[in-house]
């Protein structure tokens, strides 16, 4: 029986458990959006709900036991300036895991974990990425086709010539 038994072990020793949900934790709140197993997207988002259910607390103390955990100053920086800010409102269910399948390699489930209110910038961004291929895309087919006409023409001047 499973009885008051909380938390994966994820197949590793305490420690490296906890440098693993740390690694993840900062990756998330940095990238928005990080892909991983599904055991570990279920782990890390309570572990990230915690934190910023913290640092949304905004005092010395909180930003103390934050820098705790995430060692990296310019993510806690982000987390208390812009994450809090556009989650203030919210009283919870700050992240989303989305399954994705098993990977090939070892079938092991796959998900997505991402911040909530940074769906809409993460797809805008991607929009934009594609807008920029399309716009390149395009140019270098008039480039192309620019070239063909010149060439067109340098052959009928040369036939000309002749």
């Amino acid at each position: 029986m499973r009885h008051r038994v909380k938390g994966r072990k994820l197949g590793r020793t305490a420690s490296h458990r906890k440098a693993t949900l740390t690694a993840l934790a900062t990756a998330l709140l940095k990238h928005k959006r990080i892909k991983t197993t599904l055991a570990k997207a279920k782990e890390t988002r309570g572990f990230v709900e915690k934190l910023i259910t913290k640092a949304k607390k905004g005092d010395l103390h909180a930003h103390k036991q934050v820098m705790n955990v995430i060692k990296d100053k310019e993510t806690v920086k982000e987390l208390f300036a812009e994450i809090v800010p556009k989650i203030g409102d919210r009283p919870g269910g700050y992240t989303r895991v989305v399954k994705l399948g098993n990977r090939l390699g070892d079938a092991a489930q796959m998900a997505i974990i991402e911040l909530v209110d940074y769906n809409d910038i993460l797809t805008a961004k991607a929009e934009e990425r594609k807008e920029e291929k399309g716009i390149k895309a395009k140019e270098k087919k008039e480039a192309e086709d620019s070239e063909a006409i010149e060439d067109a023409q340098f052959v009928e001047e040369s036939a000309k010539e002749k």
